[in-house]
């Protein structure tokens, strides 16, 4: 499972060889692939991504007016509530949308208070920086947010990914929008391989909306640790109306899941060089 983009390498190389032998040995070895990737993680900077933002964008924003290394700082509401966007050095048209504020990851109490930033709706508008890149008009369902657990990330500060979907999600999404109602219910299909729960949102935007609350407050069991919880929003629309379908799976570590939700999305997004694919 795809932790950040894959950044982590991988380990034992070896333990693949284990997955013929018993269901015994099966789960050993991922284990042991699980403690493998964690003491690769352990070694890497956790706070990389919050000293870009806080020891560069930032002052250099403020300073010169240039949100370099980032390709946005905005600061419009303080820098408590201010976000910035950072094209990531994974893909080619994968950015991330940060806080300016120091916030760990989905399972942070902050993001679920009643008057928390609207980081999603920050990260929606990024969108804009995705389809330069693509140089191709995306439509709306073939765009997407993530925010991975836990479990599925190296880095400590809050970081949702703005980027395609893979196409077949895509496919898949569409193929099943219309039983995708306004309760939490699991997809009749998984994707990449995992099963996801979905449910849809009738809105233009996200403005005044928040996810994190939406999946903590009604998605089963959620709340018990949000940590473990993968959120991912697409692009959609139903019966002419826009809005989104929100995606979450929960971590399964003893089967390999992390949940990760970046594995939906497709950050050298295909879909830009087939843009009259079938939508």
């Amino acid at each position: 499972m795809a932790r950040d983009g894959e950044r982590v390498p991988v380990v034992f190389p070896a333990l693949a060889a284990a997955a013929s032998v018993s269901a015994t040995v099966r789960i050993g070895a991922v284990v042991l692939g699980v403690l493998a990737a964690s003491a690769v993680a352990a070694r890497a900077d956790p706070s990389a991504l919050w000293h870009i933002v806080h020891d560069r964008c930032v002052p250099n924003q403020m300073r010169h007016g240039d949100p370099a290394p980032c390709a946005l700082v905005d600061l419009s509401q303080g820098e408590a509530r201010g976000y910035v966007v950072l094209k990531d050095r994974v893909g080619a048209t994968q950015f991330l949308v940060l806080p300016t504020a120091r916030i760990g990851g989905i399972e942070s109490p902050a993001l679920r208070a009643p008057d928390a930033p609207d980081y999603f709706e920050d990260a929606w508008r990024a969108r804009r920086f995705v389809r330069a890149q693509a140089k191709a008009p995306l439509e709306r369902s073939d765009l997407s947010l993530a925010v991975n657990s836990v479990h599925g990330r190296m880095q400590n500060q809050l970081h949702i990914h703005v980027d395609c979907l893979r196409r077949d999600v895509r496919d898949a999404l569409t193929r099943h929008r219309d039983a995708i109602t306004e309760t939490w219910r699991p997809l009749p299909v998984p994707l990449a391989g995992h099963t996801y729960i979905a449910r849809r949102l009738i809105a233009p935007d996200l403005s005044g909306v928040n996810p994190f609350r939406l999946l903590a407050e009604s998605a089963p069991g959620a709340s018990a640790a949000p940590g473990d919880d993968t959120l991912v929003i697409a692009g959609a629309a139903f019966g002419g109306r826009p809005g989104f379908i929100l995606l979450a799976d929960r971590a399964d570590l003893v089967r390999g899941d992390f949940a990760s939700g970046e594995e939906l999305q497709d950050h050298d997004c295909a879909l830009a060089r087939a843009p009259y694919a079938t939508r």
